[in-house]
């Protein structure tokens, strides 16, 4: 099996670094300016020890031979540009494995290159990149689930499990590859909606009077968009969200607030932006996300005029 890993970022770079470590058929796809940082390695950091992983790269427009799988694993802001780029190398077998965060990605994919080539697929880990464009791996969770959207165990995918298995992550097949999306998008709208409309961590907002009952609230929202616009989600994953959200002891932010405060780009639209637009098209009231939406727009918009400037 051959794979085309697009993005290789914190976690493309981990997840196709890992795999070409291991032996596997990996080519990047990525920039001019990241193949020049690169020089045709990887470096990955891991709880103190330094792996250098020589890979192969492409740049848009290099001839290739076909890909089997393509791992798309950029920010939701790129992913019109990134398809523009990768669109050339798949074929009529090629799949494609989002690892984006929220819903939104699956209906642009599946508009351009139709249903049959999108898998479904999941990344839990918290990595980061350094000045020098090296992979720090901040936690001791790297997860990649996948599957078929039909729940089916496909001869496709279970090729793809076995290209994934033994490349030194978690790599798990998926029979409910959707609800496992839908309840990260949960999770993460609603850490991210918290932590940035409040500016702080979980357990300060948690300690603040009115904090929980706030939690609660905003979590009520998320739940009921997606309960119209999907399905439920289930008594237990709520309690553990709930839990999760409303613990006093901890430090915890969302990527999305780190890359606020760092004055990065932000994925607004993707995360929260979504959720309120299927919210009113399911004519659910969601005041709480709808004013976390102008917080983040307001940064945008700061953004912006900072880089005409």
């Amino acid at each position: 099996m051959r794979a085309l890993v697009v993005g290789a970022g914190s976690v493309g770079g981990y997840f196709g670094g890992r795999l070409a470590s291991a032996g596997r058929d990996v080519t990047f796809l990525v920039r001019a300016r990241r193949a020049t940082q690169l020089a045709g390695k990887l470096m990955i950091s891991s709880q103190g020890e330094e792996t250098v992983v020589p890979i192969n790269s492409i740049t848009a427009g290099e001839a290739a031979a076909e890909f089997d799988v393509v791992l798309l694993a950029v920010k939701a802001y790129q992913l019109d540009d990134a398809i523009e780029d990768f669109a050339p190398y798949v074929s009529e077998a090629t799949m494609i494995l989002p690892v984006l965060n929220g819903m939104k990605h699956m209906d642009a994919l599946r508009s351009r290159f139709g249903a049959v080539h999108v898998l479904g697929g999941v990344a839990r880990i918290a990595t980061t990149l350094d000045e020098r464009g090296r992979i720090l791996e901040q936690a001791n969770f790297h997860d990649l689930s996948y599957g078929e959207w039909s729940g089916e165990r496909s001869a496709r995918i279970a090729a793809l499990d076995q290209f994934m298995r033994g490349a030194g992550f978690d790599a798990r097949l998926s029979t409910d590859i959707e609800r496992e999306m839908w309840e990260k998008w949960a999770m993460l709208a609603s850490l991210g909606a918290i932590t940035c409309l409040m500016d702080g961590d979980i357990g300060q907002v948690a300690r603040a009077p009115g904090g929980i009952d706030f939690v609660r609230a905003l979590f009520a929202e998320v739940s009921t968009v997606m309960a119209r616009a999907w399905r439920p989600l289930s008594d237990s994953f709520e309690s553990q969200v709930l839990s999760f959200l409303s613990e006093r002891a901890s430090d915890i932010t969302s990527s999305m607030y780190r890359d606020l405060k760092a004055g990065h780009r932000i994925e607004a639209d993707q995360i929260v932006g979504d959720l309120v637009s299927r919210g009113a098209a399911a004519g659910v009231a969601t005041p709480l996300l709808s004013a976390v939406l102008v917080r983040l727009k307001v940064y945008e918009q700061a953004q912006g005029a900072k880089s005409r400037h």
